[in-house]
């Protein structure tokens, strides 16, 4: 068999394709878990709080500095060095919202699944048939 025809062979597996289903609708979905945090949850938290967005926090550790001057006297610009740790506090809370949800949606597809083998399956046509060949004879 030729490595052509074992990728089609790979590719084409209905677990391979049903993944890359899964992660194109996954990215669909934290992009928009991730528009619901930064657009409708971040900003109802931070009237909260008072009025702070949690984005533009972040811990200053050097300043910085525009270019001036002309020639050799000239200062080269310094952008600003920072920790952003409000945009961490965004991802996070975005994390958990992914999280909950995913664990919501295992939740039920799980609850379907047990449902599903609980419930009672009707005894095969074949089944049937002796079963009344029984009575009949029992008779």
């Amino acid at each position: 068999m030729g490595m052509l025809q074992e990728f089609k062979d790979f590719a084409l597996k209905g677990n391979v394709v049903d993944m890359a289903v899964g992660v194109v609708i996954g990215g669909a979905f934290g992009k928009i878990i991730s528009s619901l945090v930064g657009d409708i949850i971040m900003p109802a938290v931070g009237m909260v709080t008072g009025g702070s967005d949690f984005s533009a926090l972040k811990y200053v550790i050097q300043k910085g500095q525009e270019a001036s001057g002309e020639g050799d006297a000239a200062i080269a610009a310094v952008e600003e060095v920072a920790i952003s740790y409000g945009a961490f506090i965004n991802t996070a809370i975005d994390f958990l919202i992914i999280a909950a949800a995913i664990f919501m949606a295992v939740k039920v597809m799980n609850s379907m699944k047990k449902k599903e083998e609980a419930a009672p399956k009707a005894p095969a046509e074949d089944v049937t048939l002796l079963r009344e060949i029984r009575d009949s004879l029992a008779k």
